[in-house]
């Protein structure tokens, strides 16, 4: 496996009593998309500005493209790129103007800084707008021109804090399927900020989990939905189309392997087992005289995933009580 291009160990910040991030350890990988998901207030954008050197850790170390953060930031400038959550442009300039002053300022020739935003224009879907003035841009076009901003400069590392906020639906997959496109054709890590449970499941390659200043679990959705089934099994819902005999259909699902519980209902049977026994269910409920007209069987989604390990840690952590507030506004 390749050395990290964002290594963060024991990343600590406190002000005061207050711990807003609590020991991050993290290791991002180059051209992986990372995100970190967590309600606001859980320490994303903290530990975003202790990774770019813009406020220093009460603890730990972030190492970002080979360099500490804290102590050579302008080397970790010159390498990542930051769209934070309210990008701002001057908006008597057109987005041609503003996009070659900041490529100037990034070291670039006038004529360089030319042909390099109008490049970027083009990459990101604003070719045909690039000498309007920004003043007159809708939320989702700023965003995009964030995006060419950030690539400008060439950078090793793209790190957008909630992209997408503000950003009609089809303005939000639009700038998604960008960041997909643009993460493989340049190579590009990126690491993606956001409190939008299935926004981070359509792009990202693995996900971490903060909530209360702590990284909870980090991983690919596939082997957290993994350890989530083992811990909390397979449910399937069996649908009936007449009452069932309850206590021969007790008996006769006995022999399901890993089953961990049967529930009947009046029209439905519930199971809960180690793992995917759907098909053998339906054959012994089929075979012991049922109509069957309906079945569903969960698989374990980010919302899932996110529900449980912030449940579990409101649970450990009474502290982080009025945190619950914040869970309800994303589902």
């Amino acid at each position: 496996m390749k050395d990290p291009i964002i290594q963060l160990t024991g990343l600590t910040k406190t002000y005061g009593k207050f711990t807003a991030v609590d020991k991050l350890d993290l290791h991002i990988y180059p051209g992986e998309i990372f995100g970190l998901l967590g309600p606001n207030g859980a320490g994303k954008t903290t530990s975003i500005l202790m990774m770019l050197g813009l406020t220093e850790p009460s603890a730990g170390t972030a190492y970002v493209c080979g360099h500490n953060a804290t102590r050579n930031p302008i080397a970790v400038k010159r390498k990542v790129g930051y769209l934070p959550d309210n990008v701002g442009f001057y908006p008597d300039m057109t987005a041609l103007e503003n996009l070659c002053f900041i490529a100037e300022l990034n070291g670039l020739t006038k004529s360089l800084a030319q042909t390099s935003a109008k490049d970027m224009l083009h990459v990101v879907g604003l070719e045909q707008e690039m000498h309007k003035k920004t003043g007159s841009f809708s939320r989702g076009m700023k965003q995009r021109l964030g995006l060419a901003e950030v690539l400008i400069k060439a950078p090793e590392v793209a790190i957008l804090d909630e992209p997408t906020l503000g950003i009609d639906p089809k303005g939000v997959d639009e700038f998604l399927e960008l960041i997909k496109q643009l993460s493989r054709e340049h190579k590009l890590t990126v690491l993606l900020s956001s409190h939008h449970l299935h926004q981070v499941q359509r792009v990202c390659d693995r996900v971490g989990i903060f909530v209360g200043g702590k990284l909870l679990t980090q991983g690919s959705i596939e082997s957290l939905a993994q350890n989530l089934q083992q811990q909390e099994g397979v449910s399937t819902v069996i649908t009936l189309e007449r009452a069932p005999d309850t206590q021969r259909f007790k008996e006769a699902l006995k022999v399901l392997p890993g089953l961990r519980k049967v529930s009947i209902n009046e029209l439905s049977v519930e199971l809960k087992t180690d793992s995917d026994a759907t098909a053998a269910a339906v054959r012994i409920l089929v075979n012991n005289g049922a109509d069957i007209v309906a079945v569903s069987r969960n698989g374990y989604q980010l919302d899932d995933i996110y529900n449980t390990y912030f449940e579990n840690s409101i649970t450990t952590h009474t502290a982080y009580e009025k945190s619950r507030g914040f869970f309800k506004r994303f589902q």
